[in-house]
């Protein structure tokens, strides 16, 4: 039995197919196919059930892959005690970021840390939230930035920064005339929303205490993009709430309709995420370490009130 045996176990079970594990393992669908058979032989137990379209996973397979993820996962964890032992900061690191988070954080803090740890091969993917936290229990990422608290079991958190939400409020609005804003001023009948899928909206929706839905019969939303909701607030179609970070980057005309709220403001809580095991935890710090000296210097709010992106 060997490492690379288990990987490939791994790799079947996860895409259910031999092929597409031997191209996602960088090896011929024979070679992959001859190391899985030459294991089950070994152990002299079926782990796959070929039978099947797509391919299935045994009950002592299961069971098997269970335990050949502990074994891989240790594996690795010798090669990052012998790179925390040297003091070396480098190798492939893959990193989720939220949508909501990715446009604006990413340009803050890449160069700074790709100049400082140049032997770090950074790999960067959106993805939501949902996505973060199944790749990082399978290991297909290293770490993640999202919006926490998340409280799950076998994910660390590790908070960054805390950015306060602002209204964006059109002249036409009913809110207009407010100098600032309170949570007890909202209505979600006539804040837009981001689409469903996003922990911004939910944390949205926490805030004004109400149900999820749009609120508005004559049309439903499905948008992404704080841009979009910035452009319908401007047509009359409501209000809408922006992360702190992206309102530093409106031009002139848009800043005047923000309004921010009253001590303390709303906020969310934007963490590094990471699998317990710690793997590569040299390169996590790291991250942590440049990623917080930045933001920092971006956020100057002191006291807010943590809005969960957790559902009702």
């Amino acid at each position: 039995m060997t490492i690379t045996q288990l990987q490939y176990v791994l790799a079947v079970a996860e895409y259910q197919n031999f092929t597409l594990a031997a191209e996602k393992s960088f090896v011929t669908q024979p070679t992959l196919s001859m190391q899985v058979q030459k294991l089950e032989d070994e152990l002299d137990v079926l782990i796959f059930d070929r039978s099947k379209k797509p391919i299935k996973v045994t009950e002592v397979g299961k069971k098997i892959v269970a335990q050949a993820k502990n074994i891989v996962n240790e594996a690795n964890r010798i090669k990052d005690i012998v790179d925390q032992e040297k003091g070396f900061i480098g190798g492939e690191y893959v990193l989720g970021i939220i949508p909501t988070v990715m446009p604006t954080l990413l340009p803050m803090f890449l160069k700074t840390f790709i100049k400082k740890y140049p032997k770090v091969n950074l790999i960067i993917k959106e993805q939501s939230t949902e996505s973060l936290i199944r790749n990082l229990q399978d290991g297909h990422i290293d770490g993640a930035i999202a919006a926490t608290p998340l409280e799950i079991e076998f994910i660390k958190e590790r908070p960054l920064y805390y950015e306060p939400f602002v209204g964006y409020v059109p002249n036409h609005h009913r809110l207009k005339d407010k100098k600032t804003l309170s949570p007890e001023d909202l209505n979600v009948e006539d804040v837009l929303l981001l689409q469903d899928g996003h922990c911004f909206r939910d944390g949205v929706i926490n805030l004004c205490k109400a149900s999820k839905r749009q609120g508005n019969d004559h049309f439903q939303l499905q948008s992404g993009s704080f841009e979009t909701l910035v452009n319908l607030s401007n047509e009359g179609l409501g209000m809408t709430l922006l992360p702190y970070l992206n309102t530093l980057e409106l031009d002139e005309n848009k800043k005047q309709h923000l309004k921010h709220f009253n001590n303390p403001p709303p906020a969310r809580e934007i963490s590094l995420i990471y699998h317990k095991n710690e793997l590569k935890i040299q390169i996590t710090e790291a991250l942590k370490d440049v990623i917080s000296s930045i933001v920092r210097g971006a956020i100057k709010f002191q006291d807010v009130k943590i809005i969960s992106p957790l559902g009702n």
